[in-house]
């Protein structure tokens, strides 16, 4: 169902742009049209493993170009990306599996200030807003940290012991 929401949406955006070429393709144009659509969006999901501070693991779906917050953010995970991505906050910090991290483009250096200023940070840790998918991370594992939301906003540290 959800890839189906998204190509009429995707075919309701591009709409207007393909409007004049298929006016005089007649049908046959308008249908090899929608299966190039459903082709690409069939090429590459790439599988990231969400592991939640309880311990869950969740495996979700995306395609290449989603970022790891928005993906976990559609998928009800709780991630929280306070600024929206635009490199503000440290809300969607999470750790990611050694044998990806290599893998990633290096933190800039705005995410590795955001990072130092990040509860529980460790060696793996990043900005899940900062993290594109591509091939290379097919069945990436991600961990979300154990630190509460209102840690951010009042600062104190969250009683755990």
């Amino acid at each position: 169902m959800k890839v189906l929401k998204k190509l009429f949406y995707n075919n309701n955006n591009n709409h207007h742009h393909h409007h004049h070429q298929n006016h005089f393709r007649l049908d046959s144009g308008e249908s090899d049209n929608q299966s190039n659509v459903c082709d690409r969006s069939d090429a590459i999901k790439i599988r990231v493993h969400y592991i939640t501070n309880k311990g869950d693991k969740i495996i979700v779906e995306g395609d290449v170009g989603d970022d790891l917050m928005h993906l976990a953010q559609k998928n009800n995970i709780e991630i929280e990306g306070a600024c929206d991505a635009s490199l503000a906050c440290c809300t969607c910090h999470v750790y990611i599996d050694e044998k990806f991290y290599s893998r990633l483009k290096k933190p800039e250096e705005d995410e590795e200030d955001l990072l130092d200023l990040a509860p529980f940070l460790k060696s793996n840790s990043r900005l899940s807003c900062q993290i594109i998918l591509d091939e290379t991370l097919q069945d990436i594992e991600v961990t979300l940290p154990n630190a509460t939301r209102n840690f951010y906003v009042d600062g104190k540290k969250p009683s755990q012991h």
